[in-house]
């Protein structure tokens, strides 16, 4: 049994600096994700974009960024496997800080469109790294608390970029989030390594093979679960959310709806969901429970959000609110990834399936493209909308449970 002592210790190591700095490198990715959703518009209208191009280069664009997490999620997760959990959060968020201060000066679609990419390669690399080293610095029975602190932390970026949207062009925001990346570098110069990936730096084992993932029918399955039980988060995020404009003039909204607000209202209620769902797990001593909550309450939402025909922009944003609370199951559902996966791949999983779920933004959007075309813009979402959820419960239903789950072990697939 645990002494007074001890129990202290593993609370106060909620607030130490490794945790600290994962969620404040959360926050600057969720800042860069947000910020583009919000000056998607302005920012192509000053390159000459207009109508329909908007839409089409804005998902372009977006692609770009999540094509980018996707290389960066193999790369990152692998050197955080090989090279440190530490060290990939001082390059990855190097150049995140340098493409975004880039970002602000780009005058053609082209560098616009290598820019994103390459921020999305540097993004890639803080959830993943983040969680894997507060999953390891941590108590098993504080593990969930300290995740739930890195994504509610880290999800306030979004307040945060839709504020700097409101004050600042649409290039100074971008270059106001480099500057952040940068002074998140200094920051981290004082955290130490995780003591799991030191003791295994002196073992002789093979570290962070990506292929190793798809070599084993078990351990492939294992993996492809875990990210497709995030799919619905960013098909509300990537679809509901960032092409709110369009949803709500279908549905005849009385009044104009800004992705700005929507975004902000959205990531309001994630912040509450990750709260609440970090609790709910903590207290219910299951993730799986929870990710099943979560998963009814998107579909809920979004059974609300394509009713809401002829309601107040207010209203609307409501909606947006509460489909933002029912996605924040986002930091449990890495959690999962992290815990479901030994020592030597735990970086790998972690930092790829985040990404991977990000990724999986370009067949969603363009499924939603082609579906749109077919049966209509509201009708098309709801078809690509129930599918990913329906993947996700599938995928649910088939994971472990790894609440109680010891993670100092080795993967072996040799």
């Amino acid at each position: 049994m645990a002494t007074v002592a001890e129990n202290g210790s593993r609370w106060q190591a909620l607030f130490s600096l490794p945790v600290i700095v994962a969620a404040l490198g959360y926050f600057v990715d969720i800042y860069d994700l947000v910020l583009f959703s919000i000056v998607r518009v302005p920012s192509l209208k000053s390159l000459g974009l207009s109508g329909q191009q908007l839409i089409d280069r804005g998902v372009f664009l977006l692609n770009m960024q999540m094509v980018g997490m996707l290389v960066g999620g193999i790369l990152w997760g692998v050197l955080g496997d090989r090279r440190g959990r530490l060290k990939i959060m001082f390059g990855s968020i190097f150049l995140y800080s340098i493409a975004n201060l880039a970002n602000g000066l780009v005058d053609t679609l082209p560098a616009y469109s290598l820019l994103r990419f390459l921020a999305g390669v540097g993004l890639a690399g803080e959830l993943g790294a983040g969680i894997t080293l507060v999953a390891e610095v941590l108590h098993k029975d504080a593990r969930g608390y300290g995740t739930m602190m890195v994504a509610s932390v880290g999800v306030s970026g979004a307040i945060l970029a839709n504020a700097v949207a409101a004050h600042f062009d649409w290039r100074r925001a971008f270059i106001i989030g480099g500057v952040l990346g940068l002074l998140l570098l200094i920051l981290r110069i004082s955290v130490a390594e995780s003591g799991m990936f030191r003791n295994m730096e002196q073992k002789e084992v093979s570290k962070g093979n990506f292929l190793a993932l798809f070599t084993e029918r078990r351990r492939f399955g294992r993996y492809l679960d875990s990210i497709l039980i995030g799919v619905p988060t960013w098909f509300v995020v990537g679809i509901l959310i960032t092409f709110s404009p369009e949803f709500a003039k279908a549905l005849q909204v009385t009044g104009a709806v800004s992705a700005g607000n929507a975004v902000m209202y959205c990531y309001l209620g994630l912040v509450f969901g990750d709260v609440a769902s970090g609790l709910l797990s903590q207290l219910l001593k299951s993730r799986k429970k929870v990710i099943l909550i979560f998963l009814g309450l998107t579909l809920a939402g979004c059974v609300g959000y394509f009713l809401a025909s002829g309601v107040s922009p207010a209203s609307f944003y409501a909606i947006c609110g509460f489909l933002g609370f029912a996605s924040g199951y986002w930091a449990i559902f890495v959690t999962v990834a992290a815990e479901q996966f030994g020592t030597n791949l735990r970086a790998t999983v972690a930092t790829t399936v985040p990404n991977f779920v990000r990724g999986m933004v370009v067949p969603i959007t363009l499924s939603f493209q082609w579906a749109r075309g077919q049966l209509g813009l509201t009708a098309g979402a709801i078809a690509v909308g129930a599918v990913c959820l329906a993947v996700a419960v599938i995928s649910w239903y088939r994971l472990e449970e790894t609440f109680h789950k010891d993670l100092d072990y080795f993967e072996e697939y040799l």
